[in-house]
């Protein structure tokens, strides 16, 4: 059981959410799981900025639920799910928060992805075809 402590962003843990205009593409061994030009970047204090991608935009049946939820008390409950692709396999690599607290209701519906373990791509809006890779 999580201690269901529910915290509100503020000055000293400052939470964002921005529209990235930039194409966000998401690999893993070599198969594409995410392509969108609608992704979220939430940068919160302590963080390194995370890309959510909308469920609409991943090849959900890529990923497979997994029974893990972990608990943020500034954004609710992370459901999470294993990837499966190309004969390799990753454990709860990616996340979503199905209901966030109000603080960051943006990110219903969106997923992200862990960036130790994903190759997560952007492009610049001006040249979409030119990805920047981020391992």
């Amino acid at each position: 059981m999580f201690d269901n402590t529910i915290k509100v962003p503020d000055h000293n843990h400052p939470i964002t959410i921005e529209r990235n205009s930039n194409r966000v593409v998401v690999l893993f061994a070599g198969k594409l799981l995410a392509d969108t030009c609608r992704a979220l970047t939430l940068h919160e204090a302590g963080q390194p900025s995370t890309h959510y991608i909308h469920r609409l935009d991943v090849h959900m049946e890529a990923l497979e639920r997994s029974p893990t939820i972990r608990y943020c008390p500034y954004k609710g409950e992370a459901s999470h799910f294993h990837i499966n692709a190309g004969g390799a396999r990753l454990i709860d690599v990616a996340w979503t928060y199905r209901s966030p607290y109000w603080a960051v209701a943006e990110i219903e519906n969106y997923l992200a992805f862990d960036l130790d373990l994903i190759e997560i791509a952007a492009a610049h809006p001006a040249n979409q075809r030119d990805l920047t890779v981020w391992i």
